[in-house]
């Protein structure tokens, strides 16, 4: 029996299995979204009650992933219209390193510093660039694919992402990584 006919049958092991495997993406994405840890952990849930309330309507189960990002953005677009939020400080643990255990441990520092700056940078972003910007570097989601998850035009999704890049150039040229 295929993923998306156990979860129509509300089978637990299999939803389970499905938010271990997407959860902890679903939340660096929407964090970077809300810049707030347990706002981004209500949406991540949400999302999944959403998706699992509606698998009937989804019929790839190869796009199981890319569904579960759209749900995940638009939740995160439709918090941020009803409400504007200042910037918060990230936290001090990076969601993007992984497997580099073997690096020398000053690199490894190194590396976490920059990528916590960068994070920093991309949480400075206006909604529309950091959207753009997170589903395409962080998330490494086509141009296409972004297309269809967000309902823009690809010629858009271009032109937000090169501002995107260019605000955070001047963001982290300038030093600009303070709370705001």
């Amino acid at each position: 029996m295929d993923v998306l006919a156990k979860l129509e049958q509300q089978d637990e092991r299999t939803m389970k299995e499905v938010m271990d495997q997407y959860g902890s993406y679903l939340k660096r994405s929407s964090y970077l979204m809300v810049k707030d840890e347990q706002l981004a952990e209500e949406i991540v849930q949400d999302s999944f009650i959403k998706a699992f309330r509606n698998i009937h309507q989804l019929k790839e189960p190869e796009k199981l992933k890319s569904w579960l990002t759209t749900i995940t953005y638009n939740l995160c677009r439709s918090h941020l219209r009803k409400k504007r939020f200042k910037l918060f400080s990230i936290s001090d643990h990076d969601h993007h390193l992984e497997d580099e255990r073997e690096e020398q441990p000053e690199s490894y520092i190194v590396r976490i510093s920059q990528n916590q700056q960068l994070a920093k940078a991309v949480l400075q972003l206006k909604d529309t660039y950091r959207e753009v910007i997170v589903l395409f570097h962080y998330d490494e989601y086509s141009i296409e694919e972004i297309e269809a998850i967000t309902g823009m035009k690809q010629p858009t999704i271009k032109t937000r992402l090169r501002r995107g890049r260019n605000h955070l150039k001047e963001i982290l040229e300038k030093g600009g990584l303070g709370d705001e």
